[in-house]
Parts: C-alpha cells; structure tokens; sequence
C-alpha cells in the first residue's frame, strides 16, 4: 500500500485528483484506525501504466518522424534486413554516407545508433527535411511551437497562389488555401527563426500536406474525384541533437569526388520515374517561387536541374562512374530487381550485371536477397521480387 504523497509523486497529479478519481471508482483505498489512507499499489500502477499509453498516444497525434510519409521506393520495410547485413559483415563503421537519401530512413536508422551521418539528396524538400532531422544546429522547440499554432489557424493569407494551381485537384480549395498561407507566413517570417526552425515549419507543412493529398501517394496526378477533404494539419517534427553530420543537395556522382565515409550507402532512382516529376507539388512548396504550372498534372515549369541520370538509358555509365570514384571502406548498393519485370515505367534502367561489373572494379562483392513486394502503377502483378543488397569491400591500396 502507498500513502497519498507517495502516490502523488508516482502520478504527478494533485490530492485533489486523486480523490476525485476514487469517488469514481478509478483507483482504491484503505482508511487505517489513526485516520491515514492507503492506496492500492496494484490499481496506482495500472493506472500510472495507462496514463502513460495515453500520454503516447496524444504525442503520436501531435508530433511526427521522418518515415511518417508516403514515398515511393522508401527502404522502411527494409531497415531490419540492411541493418543485419551492416552488423555481421561490416567493422568498424563510424561514418555512414546516404547519397540517394530518399525519406532518408536509412540515414536516420544509422544516426539512432550514434554514428555520423553524410545525407544528400537532390530534390530541395529532401534537403529541408534532412536539415529538420539530421542538423547540428539548436533549435527553440517553444518557438516552433508557438509558430505552428498560429499556422494551424491561417486562412485568406497571402497571394492564393496555392489555393489556385492546385486548389480542388490535389487539395481541397479550404486546404489549399490553408497550405499556401502557412507557407507564405513561414516566408514572410523567415528572419525570426533559425535555419533549422525554418526548416522545421516547411518541412511540417510538406508532411501535413502530403498526409491529405488527393492522390494515391505520389503527384504524376491527382483523383478525378475530390475525396480528401480533412483538414490539413501542421504538427511538430521529433527533432534529435546531432554535432557532427553533414546535409548535401548535390548531384551523388560530384558529391563522392569530396567525401569520405566508412559505408556509402547507395539507392538510385533505377527506374523511368523522375522523383522530381513525381513530387513536383512538394517540391514547389519548397521552394515556393510561385511558377507557372502546365499540362493535366499542374507540374512546375520550373524543374531543371533536378533531373537523374539515372533514370536514363545511361544509367549504367553514371553508375560506373559514381563507383570509381567513392572513397569508402565499404559500399551497399541497394536495387529492386526490375529489369525485365513489370509496366514499362517500372522497368530499371540498369542490370544486376552491370551493377556486379562496376562494383568488382573495386573489390569483392557479396549479393544479399530479400523477398519483397515492390511499388507498381497497378497495371502489374509481380511475384517473387526480390530485394538485392550489394556489398562491396573496396581494395585497400584504392
């Protein structure tokens, strides 16, 4: 049995509360003959054990994490199955180089196990949302807060330039209007806010947006039929302390010409899908130039320069040569075996024995496989798929 105080202490509530949940019956007592109650240790922690699932659950409803996105080839799935190849074949990893970093899942895997972390990715969302999660710079958590309230609350604000290209298509024209004028707030205010806290507010206004888009998870076009209509919601990213990391928004194959890292990880965009093409509303909420949008699909005239090799047909040379030029101990290649399977979209464009052609040049090479279902538009049906993890260990005099 515990005393009040104790039971207080335990609980973090007042006397008050505590009496008021035993005249409803939530939590038990004794009265000894001196007039002291006791409480029942078993029932404060049920209770304590409950409050606690609760606290998490409203955290959950009003923080977000970096997987907590629709991506299209995101490796969530595949953390366990990378992290065991790292762990049984690799010593002595410290630095660990994510060159394609997509949701950056893979990245932030690696940072949660103390190592530093060299994160890039060409699209300028993925950059902010690298620099909200990944960045050594401090934050005021409050101030983030207090921002997203009031952003929460905006409507009318601004030119409605969202609310106009976008606006019952991809959004709802309540949501598009409220996603443009947070946005727009967010740069009127830059000057109050660090680049990390800025970073946060674009980043939490791409997943609020993202979360009720009328699409089927990426923006090459939007439902005929409007059917997304909640409200849109600017949350609070969990944000880590990091010291030593680096973020890139470079082109993978300049990039490894200046970086070392003990592990490269690498994840091409393999395939016809330019992700540039693929989260062009995203991006333009990055960016936030206000273009002129064309065609069906609402894409951004202003694209250039964001374009991958590879996913062209010369995907094969770029991979060639990001290879000869990696300065590592060890590199994983991740590739979704593609090449003569599914729509034509879908299809890679580089084979397996292209990429054991390339690797080899630098060391020996152990191939992994996985069993996994990959993204398809719908119109295949493919079995058997597997996931393919490359390991190269580079030759030391290289």
């Amino acid at each position: 049995m515990l005393t009040t105080k104790q039971v207080q202490i335990k609980l973090n509530v007042t006397r008050q509360t505590l009496y008021l949940w035993r005249k409803q019956g939530r939590i038990t007592t004794i009265k000894k003959k001196n007039g002291q109650i006791l409480w029942n240790e078993s029932k404060v922690l049920e209770l304590k054990s409950k409050r606690e699932r609760e606290s998490n659950t409203k955290n959950k409803k009003m923080n977000f994490e970096i997987q907590n996105r629709r991506y299209l080839g995101s490796k969530e799935k595949l953390l366990p199955f990378i992290s065991k190849i790292v762990h049984k074949h690799m010593r002595e990893v410290k630095t660990v180089a994510d060159i394609f970093g997509g949701t950056g899942v893979v990245a932030d895997m690696f940072a949660g196990e103390g190592k530093r972390i060299i994160v890039n990715d060409i699209l300028h969302s993925n950059y902010l949302i690298y620099q909200t999660f990944f960045s050594n710079e401090e934050i005021d958590s409050g101030l983030i807060r207090q921002a997203l309230n009031y952003m929460n609350s905006l409507q009318g604000y601004g030119d409605g330039y969202l609310k106009k290209v976008y606006g019952n298509r991809y959004f709802s024209l309540r949501n598009a209007d409220k996603i443009g004028s947070a946005r727009q707030w967010v740069e009127d205010n830059k000057t109050q806010f660090n680049h990390r806290e800025y970073a946060s507010l674009i980043t939490s206004i791409i997943y609020g947006s993202d979360k009720i888009a009328n699409t089927v998870g990426h923006y090459d076009a939007y439902r005929k039929k409007m059917d997304s209509f909640n409200d849109v919601t600017f949350k609070m990213p969990v944000i880590h302390n990091y010291s030593n990391n680096n973020i890139y928004k470079e082109d993978a194959n300049k990039l490894v010409r200046h970086i070392y890292a003990d592990l490269i990880y690498i994840d091409t965009p393999y395939n016809s899908r330019q992700y540039v093409d693929t989260y062009h509303v995203l991006e333009n909420i990055a960016d936030w130039n206000k273009p002129e949008v064309v065609g069906v699909a609402r894409k951004s005239i202003d694209r250039k320069g964001r374009k991958s090799e590879y996913n062209l047909v010369s995907a094969p040379q770029a991979f060639d040569d990001l290879i000869s030029h990696i300065n590592a101990k060890y590199v994983l290649v991740s590739f979704s075996n593609m090449c003569h399977k599914g729509a034509g979209r879908s299809n890679s464009k580089i084979s397996h024995e292209e990429i054991i052609t390339s690797l080899s040049k630098r060391g020996q090479v152990s191939v992994f496989s996985k069993e996994f279902k990959p993204f398809s538009s719908g119109k295949s049906n493919i079995k058997n798929h597997q996931e393919l993890l490359y390991l190269l260990r580079v030759k030391q005099h290289d």
